[in-house]
């Protein structure tokens, strides 16, 4: 049995995630340059599902100034991450428990002025994807900036067909074996449940965000940013 929502055992993920997902590593760089351009000075990052914590591990060397709080569902990705970024002090990294993000009222002890949920809020369906969204819209300090990445859902049923049919030719490419393949293409809207671009825009402006944009879009993940 998987040890949290991804396909992956948190052992496994850093080296699957990257057969699995193309350009991965580029949503955690785009995530860290957008947050330099727009808050240099960012005193309090939260990184909500921070999985085995290889964005914040990125990050800590481009932002000496910044303390990243971090906080995931699943004690396994915890653990791997306390393991990842053991060697930077306190002072930089704290951990808040396995926590979803919906959950996160009252577990944060300090305003963040980033937050960021990379490949996070598409598994428990639109009402916890709204959930997620509000709370981190309700931590976050005036003026703050928040990103995320989600699989996203073409237009149509025709270019589903097509985005999965390119999705699993890169993971084939990658090495993966046709059963993985095969099971991870039935995961769509089965594991986990992805909205178009549209409304991941429009959630984001019902939400309350002044300033809201997508920055990334590659296969079927998108990358977003908003501005409370």
């Amino acid at each position: 049995m998987v040890d949290n929502s991804t396909p992956h055992n948190a052992s496994d993920y850093d080296e699957e995630i990257f057969k699995t997902v193309p350009f991965y590593h580029l949503f955690h760089t785009e995530t860290i340059d957008l947050v330099r351009t727009i808050l240099p000075d960012v005193s309090v990052w939260l990184d909500t599902g921070c999985g085995t914590g290889y964005l914040v591990e990125q990050a800590l060397p481009l932002l000496p100034n910044t303390c990243f709080l971090l906080a995931d569902p699943a004690p396994a990705m915890l653990d791997r991450a306390r393991v990842r970024l053991a060697r930077f002090p306190s002072a930089r990294v704290r951990f808040l428990g396995a926590v979803s993000s919906e959950g996160l009222v009252g577990v944060v002890p300090e305003t963040p002025q980033v937050i960021s949920a990379i490949q996070c809020h598409h598994y428990g369906g639109d009402q916890v994807r709204k959930r997620a969204t509000d709370t981190c819209f309700r931590l976050l300090e005036k003026g703050g900036l928040y990103v995320t990445f989600e699989n996203v859902r073409p237009d149509n049923s025709r270019s589903v067909e097509i985005g999965l049919d390119r999705w699993c030719h890169f993971q084939r490419e990658e090495g993966r074996s046709q059963q993985a393949v095969k099971e991870h293409r039935s995961r769509f809207d089965r594991n986990y449940f992805p909205i178009t671009i549209a409304q991941h825009l429009e959630l984001l402006r019902v939400t309350g965000f002044s300033v809201v944009e997508i920055f990334w879009l590659s296969h079927m993940q998108a990358g977003f940013y908003a501005i409370k």
